[in-house]
């Protein structure tokens, strides 16, 4: 917020500006709020906008639902880093079934119910999202 005081013919005028967005700016004069849009054309920011590339994903892997399995979810996103048991493998409550990298840090996905594990939809390097599924244990 900017205080600005002026005289225009001998008449004092203070005016404040509440809110810049685009070229519209709200602005208050002695009491009064006025909405003005600005003909100068605004500069483009030097700040490099960040894209992310694409995640591709199967649409059949994403829509996998199991009657009997237990499906195994990313809980957050990044990349697999390690893969620790294959399709066939026996596992139990707490195993560790794959390593992940994310923000940084590796995060070993366990499983939460043992089982045999019935199909691995990732391989090692692939970058997942939040809740895509990683693999299906029955």
């Amino acid at each position: 917020m900017k205080k600005f005081k002026f005289k225009i013919r001998g008449n004092k005028y203070e005016a404040t500006i509440n809110n810049f967005e685009n070229n519209i700016v709200d602005i208050e004069v002695n009491g009064t709020i006025y909405k003005v849009e600005i003909e100068k054309e605004i500069a483009a920011t030097k700040t490099p906008k960040l894209v992310r590339a694409k995640v591709h994903t199967k649409k059949e892997d994403a829509n996998i639902k199991s009657k009997a399995g237990k499906l195994v979810k990313a809980p957050l996103p990044g990349t697999i880093f390690k893969m620790k048991v294959k399709v066939g493998d026996e596992v139990n409550a707490g195993d560790i079934l794959l390593i992940m990298e994310a923000m940084k840090m590796e995060n070993n996905i366990q499983a939460e119910t043992g089982g045999k594990i019935k199909s691995i939809m990732v391989v090692e390097g692939d970058a997942v999202l939040q809740n895509d599924i990683l693999m299906e244990i029955e």
